[in-house]
């Protein structure tokens, strides 16, 4: 997918980082679906988890892969902001951008509370309701025209 991206824009290639939303299958594909329809554009990893794995942050203008559980290119985004903020301040409008659920702030913080409990088993961190999250938001440049979106 990436080398179709860079033909279709008239880019050098250059190497783009895969990546799947989720820690469960039915939950990754979901999201994946959701951000091939425009409903998904921002993703929320807490800044602990960044710390604990060495992962860099997300930089505006970055490019990534995103696919399925299935580890399958679904399309290209494009990082447009990136921001740290407390669990506890997320605001409804940011909410709404996940696009998960009913698209509502009690809707976001109870499933992203569960999963901050799994994505930090292992470190050195708990989730507190002051920790820091990248709010992370994207767009989609590119993805194949023969996917289809259900």
């Amino acid at each position: 997918m990436s080398n179709a991206y860079f033909q279709a824009s008239a880019q050098p290639a250059r190497p783009l980082t895969y990546w799947h939303f989720c820690d469960n299958e039915h939950d990754a594909n979901e999201c994946a679906e959701l951000v091939l329809r425009n409903i998904k554009q921002a993703t929320s990893p807490s800044l602990w988890w960044h710390q604990a794995h060495n992962e860099p942050l997300p930089e505006v203008g970055e490019l990534n892969v995103v696919t399925n559980w299935q580890g399958e290119a679904v399309c290209i985004i494009e990082t447009t902001q990136v921001s740290i903020v407390p669990f506890n301040e997320i605001s409804d409008e940011y909410a709404a951008l996940e696009g998960e659920g009913d698209k509502s702030l009690t809707y976001w913080k109870q499933v992203h509370w569960d999963y901050y409990h799994r994505e930090l088993t292992g470190t050195a961190f708990a989730p507190q309701h002051d920790m820091p999250i990248v709010c992370h938001q994207f767009t989609v440049v590119f993805k194949d025209p023969s996917l289809s979106v259900g």
